[in-house]
């Protein structure tokens, strides 16, 4: 079956901002909750969700009273000052690629919050190429569970079988994988080292995707 739609991850697949959000969430916390941070914090951020990240931070620091929501607001109006200050990483080949892909439908499934997200568009200028977004906001369960590639399979009307997963980490390969989709890893984000072994195809830079190698991923066994 053809791909239909690609789905694509954000953070580590079209921008390199999770070490900038990391910074941001730092300073959030350093200000407003008199919480110091370790580089064991910083680095959790890389590859995962905001559910994840909380759920974190809430069992290191007991005294943070701050609710998730309330911690990803405070991030993102610091991400707009430390974005000022360092700029936004498009990794390679991320806006020409959604131009190639121009006559399938696109959408994107990210951990970020719906601010970081829209923070990212705007600076990659790829807005209006989306036909749909999931972001932390809009699922009950965050990857590696595929509820966010199924929901976004299911408003873009197509098939899970029809749909090509972009991501870069271990958590989001899963789920792609467990929502019945072909999955491409792409390693030049993937700063963490997670593991992308489980992908159908690995590839270094999104300028390698073409619709050669989508139709032979959609094909592979």
């Amino acid at each position: 079956m053809g791909a239909r739609a690609l789905l694509f991850d954000l953070d580590g697949t079209l921008v390199d901002s999770e070490r900038e959000s990391a910074e941001a969430m730092a300073r959030a916390l350093r200000s407003d909750q008199g919480i110091e941070i370790v580089q064991e914090d910083r680095d959790f951020i890389v590859g995962r969700s905001w559910v994840q990240i909380y759920e974190q931070l809430r069992g290191r620091y007991p005294s943070l009273a701050w609710s998730r929501d309330e911690l990803i607001a405070a991030t993102a109006a610091r991400r707009e000052e430390v974005f000022a200050e360092t700029g936004l990483t498009i990794l390679p080949g991320a806006q020409e690629v959604i131009g190639r892909f121009a006559h399938l439908k696109k959408a994107i499934v990210t951990g970020s919050s719906r601010v970081e997200l829209n923070q990212s568009l705007q600076a990659l200028g790829l807005a209006d190429h989306f036909e749909f977004t999931v972001a932390s906001e809009d699922v009950a369960t965050s990857k590696p569970s595929p509820d966010g590639y199924l929901q976004a399979a299911a408003r873009l009307q197509v098939l899970p079988a029809e749909c090509l997963v972009i991501e870069d980490s271990e958590a989001g390969i899963a789920a792609g994988i467990a929502a019945r989709m072909r999955v491409v890893a792409v390693g030049v984000g993937n700063y963490a080292d997670h593991d992308q072994s489980a992908a159908h195809v690995q590839i270094e830079t999104l300028e390698e995707l073409t619709d050669e190698l989508v139709a032979r991923v959609m094909v592979s066994s």
